[in-house]
């Protein structure tokens, strides 16, 4: 091939690859708006100063030694990929290239962009779903070792080439590798964290705690739908020919059908259910639709994908459902959105994928699942012994914006 035509491809893609990174970013916006419209005004700042600094955190990590460990290079096995050397695996040189289907290429630190973006969106997933009363700092204690260990390490069991690679497991964009893995570690802290106080009586009765800014909660569904382009589009990794530029569109496609799809069924379910349209379970729907075709985003049909989406909605609005009746307290709904549907999204890609195979699919479900919620258990209760991770009940009550904050989200009006 030509050396010009060479550099033309190698800064088309590492363009593409940067932008759709950037897409990517943009889905801490959403999530942080999400996020700030389903939790009560009084918890409001504490939630958003999770999510920026939760950010950071993933992405210092993930330069530290996060990259490396997903991205060994050669790891000692296919379970193991060695202990990492500080910085290992970043280069500081936009010369460093990765080859990608033998003759196009782009640049690395392109290549780390993107992948740093993918562990923050998996430590999002957590904060929404213990949000209102844990401590910030543990909460970022956790973030630390989340985004620096565990994620890289299932992260490198598929794409790192370990064993769940190497054993046919197929999940194109995530749905395994970051959203149930996200979903997983917070299902962890949510079990020993407990519920807020009043959201279950001594019956079972499940009593609703609405959120303070729905506008705000629909504004971050929409951020995160835009971001989702990059997150599923920016994981074909280049679309510098015809080929790879037909496939970007399909999969930009089939991501729109499917949280159009999930969006439709969720307000359908909750109708049947519920006997009202409620507002949060169709924007978790949207979500869980998004989530569901992460896995596979390439393959179905238009057609497939909606109803991929679809079932996907149906699935979140029964999982939050039933969540509940455990008394597993998730303001969010984040566990049944990522995690629930993100389980449907992995089988799902049996309906398309001619490679795939439920035995691999199951696999890689039942690994991911264990490993992280094993570590995160542990993790999570060490942070309890040490420093605790839930406030007080006074904290509570009073809202974690003073405690943990020391100010208030919106100061102007009185507190419900």
């Amino acid at each position: 091939m030509d050396a010009s035509v060479i550099e033309v491809k190698y800064a088309m893609d590492t363009f593409y690859f940067l932008v759709m990174g950037a897409f990517v970013m943009l889905m801490a916006c959403g999530f942080s708006m999400l996020e700030a419209g389903l939790v009560r005004s009084k918890n409001t700042a504490e939630i958003l100063t999770k999510n920026i600094v939760l950010y950071a955190v993933a992405c210092t990590m993930y330069l530290l030694c996060g990259y490396a460990f997903m991205y060994p290079g050669e790891g000692v096995n296919l379970l193991w990929p060695g202990l990492p050397s500080i910085l290992g695996g970043v280069d500081n040189t936009a010369a460093d290239v990765i080859a990608s289907e033998g003759d196009i290429y782009y640049s690395g630190l392109s290549d780390f962009f993107f992948q740093a973006v993918f562990v923050a969106a998996a430590m999002s997933v957590v904060s929404g779903a213990v949000a209102e009363r844990m401590k910030l700092w543990s909460f970022l204690a956790f973030a630390v070792v989340m985004t620096g260990f565990i994620y890289p390490i299932e992260g490198y069991w598929k794409w790192g080439g370990g064993y769940l690679n190497e054993a046919g497991f197929l999940d194109f964009a995530g749905s395994g590798v970051v959203h149930m893995t996200g979903a997983v570690a917070a299902l962890a802290g949510v079990i020993l964290l407990g519920a807020r106080k009043g959201k279950y009586a001594s019956d079972g009765t499940v009593n609703p705690i609405p959120g303070a800014n729905l506008p705000l909660a629909t504004l971050g569904t929409f951020l995160l739908w835009f971001g989702w382009f990059g997150f599923n589009g920016g994981s074909e990794l280049v679309m510098s020919n015809v080929a790879e530029a037909n496939a970007v569109a399909m999969i930009f496609v089939n991501t729109n059908a499917a949280a159009a799809g999930g969006c439709i069924a969720a307000l359908i379910t909750a109708r049947l259910l519920f006997g009202k349209a409620d507002l949060t379970m169709v924007l978790n729907g949207a979500l869980a639709g998004l989530v569901s075709i992460t896995a596979e985003p390439l393959t179905p049909t238009p057609l497939l994908a909606t109803i991929i989406g679809g079932i996907g909605g149906i699935i979140v609005v029964l999982s939050i459902v039933t969540l509940d009746k455990f008394k597993l307290d998730d303001p969010v709904g984040a566990i049944s959105v990522h995690g629930t549907a993100g389980i449907w999204g992995l089988l799902a890609v049996c309906l398309s994928n001619s490679d795939a195979t439920l035995y691999a699919q199951l696999l890689g479900i039942v690994m991911i699942f264990a490993w992280v919620f094993i570590t995160s258990l542990i993790v999570w209760s060490v942070i309890k012994a040490v420093a605790g991770i839930r406030v007080s009940e006074e904290e509570e009550m009073e809202g974690v914006d003073k405690s943990e904050c020391g100010l208030d989200a919106y100061p102007e009006f009185t507190k419900r």
